[in-house]
């Protein structure tokens, strides 16, 4: 029994877009695991830039870092007297982060145990470690692969047949793809603009340019 916990408990090793491909399972709005692929994780071993950090100054203390490893972003969120372990971390840092995945209000995040500061260079090196690790179970990257073009063509079909209407609140397809995060779609979403698939007539709204 210690050793099957031992095993669920394990910090898996996972960039941070992989983390949104995953499937949160709730029992009883209790988050108990992020399904990915053929693995269950409930802990976590990223590597990323702090890219933002608010810390709050009343009674109420809390502490928010985004993590940025180059394939999306999360939130690490820490509260209460766990403030005072973090706080020293900064803006432009490059950290190693060791925590449990959270699930609360449509969002996943992570509630650090340990935030380590490395070198950048190893944001590299951990992207190779993770890609041989996948060589070596193919189904993974399969499935990771299948379930990105599956989450892409959602996306754009609903902007295409959207067009008649003249366009789509990006808010809709948030509310429509309620199986997917919302900072997968606006990443994707982006990357439809920048490559000149979709434009914003104004923000929050996307029309198809093909």
């Amino acid at each position: 029994m210690a050793d099957e916990q031992f095993k669920r408990n394990v910090a898996h090793k996972v960039r941070i877009g992989e983390i949104f491909l995953g499937k949160p399972l709730l029992e009883s709005d209790r988050f108990i695991f992020l399904e990915l692929g053929n693995r269950k994780i409930i802990r976590t071993n990223v590597i990323g830039n702090i890219v933002d950090k608010y810390e709050s100054q009343g009674d109420r203390k809390y502490l928010f870092l985004t993590l940025d490893d180059g394939s999306g972003q999360i939130k690490l969120k820490i509260f209460g007297d766990d403030v005072s372990k973090f706080s020293d971390v900064q803006q432009g840092q490059t950290v190693v982060v060791i925590g449990n995945l959270r699930y609360f209000n449509n969002e996943i995040y992570i509630a650090p145990e340990i935030i380590k500061e490395h070198d950048p260079r190893y944001l590299l090196v951990r992207k190779l470690e993770i890609e041989k690790e996948k060589s070596k179970n193919p189904d993974v990257i399969s499935t990771g692969k299948e379930q990105m073009m599956a989450v892409k063509d959602k996306i754009l079909d609903f902007i295409k047949k959207a067009e008649q209407e003249g366009g789509m609140e990006v808010d809709r397809i948030i509310l429509q793809l309620t199986d997917v995060s919302p900072e997968i779609i606006n990443q994707e979403i982006q990357k439809f603009i920048e490559e000149g698939i979709v434009f914003e007539p104004r923000p929050g709204k996307v029309r198809y340019l093909g």
